[in-house]
């Protein structure tokens, strides 16, 4: 939550495909992806939790180095109510982007579909309006090519079957049933900062393959400290991915007073052991090589 020498701002990163949802955009958020050689052309919906500087205020360089890196299609920032009004605030000094921004205030129980991702909103629990999100990934059953080199089917339909749709060779009807196997599990991520611990937060993130999750500090002796400004404890995180039966969880948005988040690290572990520490750049590609 506050920039050091070896920390950026909140800012997480989905990709699929080519198709990118970014979480959040604080201060240096352009760079702390170049860092990562991330294609920032590729970002399509820009997803912000609440109006706190560590979380928007590096709105108007991404926006520029978006335009510097050409993207000219349509970007999607979506948020809390007064989103709006910000977000044109902070274009007085990106003025005359070369793509358009489409602007949608959420309420919280709300659903998107962004490219190939279904995003909902969730109302945590902040001093200002804020919203937690999971985003799910639908993916297409498994192609059998096997079976569609049985069929002679041409390889240049192969894509148009795996997509769902029928195609006509030979006089024949090709449906998709015929070349696909069974269905595969979505994909889900969860995400949320800037809260207090609410009972229906192992509802909302349920099954999620990753969870990531504040945890501003591990000192219980500052616990009533932070739940008076609401915020989250790196156990009571623990406590939401054990309820939630999720995969794995990354911690993340610590104290500018927790030096060492590994320190907790074990106490978060004796609670839910599939835990991270969240530290710049950390990545994973799901399924994990284990789960395919």
């Amino acid at each position: 939550m506050l920039p050091s020498d070896t920390r950026w701002l909140s800012c997480c990163w989905l990709e699929s495909q080519g198709k990118v949802v970014l979480i959040d955009c604080g201060e240096g958020t352009q760079i702390a992806l170049k860092k990562l050689n991330l294609r920032l052309g590729n970002v399509n919906t820009l997803l912000i939790t609440h109006f706190h500087a560590d979380h928007i205020s590096g709105l108007p360089g991404l926006l520029l180095s978006l335009g510097n890196y050409g993207k000219t299609s349509p970007l999607l920032i979506a948020g809390p109510q007064g989103l709006e009004r910000y977000v044109n605030a902070l274009l007085t000094i990106a003025p005359n982007l070369p793509f358009p921004l489409e602007l949608r205030e959420l309420e919280g129980q709300d659903v998107l579909e962004a490219d190939s991702f279904q995003i909902e909103a969730f109302r945590m629990r902040h001093g200002m309006a804020c919203l937690g999100y999971k985003i799910t990934l639908y993916r297409q059953p498994y192609f059998n090519p096997e079976k569609a080199k049985a069929l002679n089917i041409p390889v240049q339909m192969y894509k148009v079957l795996h997509a769902g749709e029928s195609v006509e060779h030979d006089g024949r009807t090709i449906t998709p049933d015929m070349v696909l196997d069974g269905e595969r599990a979505p994909l889900r991520v969860g995400y949320y900062t800037d809260t207090r611990v609410f009972d229906r937060m192992s509802e909302i993130y349920a099954g999620c393959d990753l969870l990531i999750a504040e945890g501003m500090h591990g000192d219980p002796e500052l616990r009533d400290k932070l739940h008076e400004k609401k915020h989250s404890m790196i156990q009571e995180a623990a406590q939401v991915a054990a309820k939630a039966d999720v995969k794995r969880l990354w911690l993340t948005h610590y104290s500018p007073a927790l030096i060492n988040p590994r320190e907790y690290l074990k106490a978060a572990r004796e609670i839910f052991p599939n835990t991270d520490m969240g530290f710049d750049g950390i990545k994973m590609t799901l399924p994990s090589e284990d789960e395919k």
